[in-house]
């Protein structure tokens, strides 16, 4: 449940995560918490819109809604999630091989999550871009 609440809030992790061996936050977890907030925010207009038909001509505040509560929060939980893979990148072995998915935080050969304390390969696969 707290792993849902994180995702559905955007939480951005400390520097400390580039030394976890999961990622907490991913591009995946940040397109999960945009349609999780999108649907909640659209049930409840609908139940808004049902009881107070007047509103229903103010839908830009629904538009407005959805921008500051949805996709404003999305974009900066993706720029701070490409902030801390660019840093990675430039601090580790595997940042710097052709063979890590920056998207997944993977290793495509050995399919392991890569971290500043853990390489997948130990250097043995590594090949530049």
């Amino acid at each position: 449940m707290n792993r849902l609440i994180d995702i559905l809030n955007f939480r951005t992790y400390d520097e400390d995560e580039n030394y976890t061996d999961k990622p907490q936050i991913t591009v995946g977890s940040i397109v999960l918490g945009v349609l999780l907030r999108l649907f909640i925010l659209l049930i409840a207009s609908l139940f808004v819109f049902k009881y107070f038909p007047v509103l229903y001509d103010n839908t830009w505040v629904l538009l407005l809604a959805i921008w500051f509560l949805v996709i404003y929060p999305a974009y900066r939980g993706y720029t701070n999630y490409y902030k801390r893979i660019d840093k990675m990148q430039s601090s580790t072995l595997c940042g710097s091989c052709k063979h890590f998915e920056h998207s997944s935080q993977l290793c495509r050969v050995y399919d392991e999550h890569v971290s500043q304390n853990h390489i997948p390969c130990e250097g043995d696969s590594w090949e530049p871009k």
